[in-house]
């Protein structure tokens, strides 16, 4: 049997280990490990700058993220939600003892499709929790209209959406909050970390003290908080990996490039980038003509040692603590969607390796 070698669908960026090293130098002489230390204020700093963003706080994970965003907005009751995003944008809202309401999606972007969401407005719905599918922008305009209108708070999970922009704006400046993530395998990473953005200074000053127990001083409180704080040594990471952002984002344009060429003529479809919108390409999704031939091609390419992922599947509103809904798009992508290999260390040979058995077997 023929060896191949592995390609997995994504890796972590390659960080500068000599530049993190020479901040972590810093770290330890200064003694100052944790507790919004310089390196962590410059890495805030920073992220607010390279993004366009006025109110950034930085935390230490995704989830943790949209936790404080709904505390802080004091969501109750039904929250109407998108069933195409991964696990924590719903088991964040029941966590935090809140009712998904579960609306259908656009088939050309996977995100929240706005007529679904007005549908499903009731006398219990206090907000729209949103994700920018593979950081592809929902119509953010329309959803805010709808929010206006009925009185309802929007938060976006924008964790695939660093980046990515619409109308020249980041798609982190839209909503009353939106968080982000800055795991590993995102396109920006800190190993492990999140980001909150608020519409704001009141916004960001309750998220402030939310992330540090509620501390005001070393002797008040400002209400009830936990501990959402990112340490140093995750800021000197994504300080170092930030330095590279515009590098990151013209690698995945040039594989996104290649593998549109490979796929000329493929039985996949693309998904569509909406007008006035700029993707940051951090996924490769594409959707295969039934749920059999992504099985069988997915089973092909991983005898070749290559990795593509049912990004995201199954949809949200099968899971066995939420209610099921009738949700006819959703239902029909997520049986047919995946994500192939892309990563900042992918090659033109690499993407030739999956498009062959794509051409092949999709």
């Amino acid at each position: 049997m023929a060896e191949y070698k592995p390609l997995p669908v994504t890796l972590p960026f390659p960080t500068s280990r000599q530049e993190v090293f020479d901040l972590l130098h810093g770290i330890w002489d200064r003694n100052w490990l944790t507790n919004a230390g310089p390196v962590h204020q410059e890495l805030e700093a920073k992220f607010g700058e390279t993004f366009g963003l006025d109110h950034v706080k930085l935390v230490s994970n995704g989830t943790v993220a949209l936790q404080l965003a709904y505390q802080a907005l004091g969501l109750k009751g039904e929250v109407i939600t998108t069933p195409i995003s991964y696990i924590a944008t719903t088991s964040s809202l029941v966590w935090e003892r809140c009712t998904p309401v579960f609306v259908d999606v656009l088939p050309t972007t996977l995100c929240m499709d706005p007529n679904a969401i007005e549908a499903a407005i009731t006398d219990q719905t206090t907000a729209i929790v949103a994700t920018h599918c593979y950081g592809l922008p929902c119509d953010v305009e329309a959803i805010q209209d709808i929010a206006n209108r009925h009185g309802l708070k929007v938060i976006y999970d924008a964790a695939h959406a660093v980046g990515s922009t619409y109308k020249g704006q980041s798609l982190l400046s839209f909503g009353d909050f939106s968080t982000t993530s800055l795991h590993a395998t995102k396109l920006l990473h800190a190993v492990e970390g999140g980001a909150i953005v608020a519409a704001n200074a009141a916004l960001d000053r309750r998220i402030f003290f939310n992330r540090n127990f509620g501390h005001d001083g070393p002797e008040r409180f400002e209400g009830v908080g936990i501990n959402g704080k990112m340490s140093e040594f995750h800021a000197a990471v994504g300080l170092v990996n930030i330095r590279y952002m515009e590098s990151i984002l013209a690698k995945r344009k040039e594989a996104h490039g290649w593998y549109d060429t490979a796929l000329v003529g493929s039985k996949v479809a693309k998904l569509e980038v909406p007008e006035g919108a700029d993707w940051n390409c951090s996924y490769y999704p594409v959707l295969f003509e039934s749920e059999t031939a992504l099985e069988r091609t997915l089973e092909v390419l991983a005898a070749r040692g290559i990795t593509a992922r049912r990004y995201f599947y199954p949809s949200l509103d099968t899971v066995g603590y939420v209610q099921k809904a009738h949700l006819p798009v959703a239902h029909d992508v997520t049986r047919r969607v995946a994500c192939l290999p892309l990563m900042y260390q992918i090659t033109e040979h690499d993407v030739a390796r999956v498009a062959d058995v794509i051409q092949r077997e999709a």
